[in-house]
């Protein structure tokens, strides 16, 4: 391969099997190894990672995007989808498509005896607003610091101005 053509390929192509995965858990409900598909890459627009969660467990709480759309890919194993507080059954090979807003919750949790891997897949706009209806928070992720609170606990527009 000719140094243009690797240079094209370290911008644009990734193979999911390959790339490095961090290991996150919060017991006793989330544990999940986790890799950046689409990172280091030109991609702009959408965002991609592979995700690998142990039998029992979920990688995420129970949320919502106000911005982002997502697409999950079932590559092995089987699970749960749950979404506007309904339970799914998903396999490998089935597709996913959440669009935005509240009448989308969601999460996957695995409910079978082997491991589930999955691609999430997103559009990456920024600032993104999350809500977690389980627990009552709000989330702000922006490109640099993200923020959390409970939804209760806003200030008011004018606090703190002269």
């Amino acid at each position: 391969m000719g140094e243009k053509a690797e240079v094209l390929r370290n911008k644009l192509i990734r193979n999911f099997n390959a790339v490095p995965l961090e290991h996150f858990v919060r017991a006793p409900l989330y544990d999940s190894m986790i890799g950046g598909v689409s990172t280091g890459t030109v991609a702009r627009k959408l965002g991609c990672g592979v995700d690998t969660v142990p039998p029992g467990k979920q990688s995420c709480p129970y949320h919502f995007h106000h911005t982002q759309e997502e697409m999950f890919i079932i590559l092995e194993g089987q699970g749960t989808l749950r979404v506007a507080d309904e339970r799914l059954a998903v396999k490998a090979g089935d597709v996913i498509f959440i669009p935005c807003g509240p009448d989308y919750p969601h999460h996957l949790i695995n409910t079978s005896q082997a491991d589930l891997k999955y691609l999430s897949i997103s559009t990456q706009e920024r600032p993104e607003v999350c809500e977690y209806p389980d627990s009552g928070k709000l989330g702000v992720f922006s490109r640099g610091p993200a923020y959390v609170q409970k939804l209760g606990a806003s200030l008011d527009y004018w606090d703190g101005e002269a």
